[in-house]
């Protein structure tokens, strides 16, 4: 008879973005680094011991609008930029999925609106996975001054055992701050 832990496989909560370089739908390098690496080092080719979890949070613009330049009449205009937004959101999450399906993978993934660092925390603390796995810019002391990083913010708050992958040098952008 299966234990506990047999049975129930290890849920690794992934926090994926889009590419500022390329966009949606593209994840951005961190990402994709930390993706693979979760698939390389941890799961490996125990696929049904483990349950990846993707979270990509969207982050709404300081006054809420995307489109600066775009001009909105009605209420139904303000309606298709949202669903604009969900759908980009969701063809970035499609690539994570597809890959995990092509591989055997168990998983689910979902989007919300906020900070990510505070919006990440809050999901591991809802959901409470094993593991929360995050790609880091490495970004040096000056430019994490100015930009933040998303993964310090969740290695001292989440309430979990965090990884972060940091890109390699072979695919750090011209500026460091892209992604």
């Amino acid at each position: 008879m299966a234990t506990t832990s047999e049975a129930t496989p290890t849920r690794i909560l992934v926090a994926v973005n889009e590419s500022t370089i390329k966009g949606y739908p593209h994840p951005s390098i961190s990402s994709r680094g930390a993706f693979d690496w979760t698939l390389q080092k941890i799961v490996r080719s125990n696929a049904s011991g483990f349950k990846l979890l993707f979270l990509h949070v969207q982050v709404p613009d300081e006054d809420g609008f995307d489109d600066m330049d775009s001009i909105y009449a009605s209420p139904e205009d303000f309606k298709s930029m949202r669903q604009r937004d969900k759908a980009r959101g969701l063809h970035l999450l499609e690539y994570f999925v597809t890959r995990c399906h092509q591989i055997g993978v168990d998983c689910e993934a979902w989007i919300k609106k906020g900070d990510p660092k505070e919006v990440i925390c809050h999901e591991v603390k809802r959901i409470q996975p094993d593991l929360l796995v995050v790609g880091s810019r490495g970004l040096g002391p000056f430019q994490r001054v100015f930009v933040g990083t998303v993964s310090e913010f969740c290695v001292k708050h989440a309430e979990c055992p965090v990884v972060t992958i940091k890109r390699s040098p072979n695919e750090t952008p011209q500026d460091p701050v892209d992604d």
